[in-house]
């Protein structure tokens, strides 16, 4: 049973995450021959203000 997990911050709509599982399905049943009725896609997503890299909140980023 192949499990990926995927992290984002928020903000995406259920159509982008649903584009999103579909195509990480899709490159693991070509990419690995995982079996796509047992493939798990799990999104976690995160308010920027949970989020830091570099030592600094993604809600105090001026890059992204």
């Amino acid at each position: 049973m192949p499990f990926v997990q995927v992290h984002i911050w928020e903000g995406r709509t259920v159509d982008q995450k649903r584009k999103l599982a579909k195509a990480i399905t899709d490159a693991m049943v070509e990419h690995v021959d995982a079996d796509p009725t047992g493939l798990h896609v799990a999104i976690a997503e995160y308010p920027r203000e949970s989020w830091a890299r570099n030592g600094v909140l993604g809600v105090d980023r001026k890059d992204v």
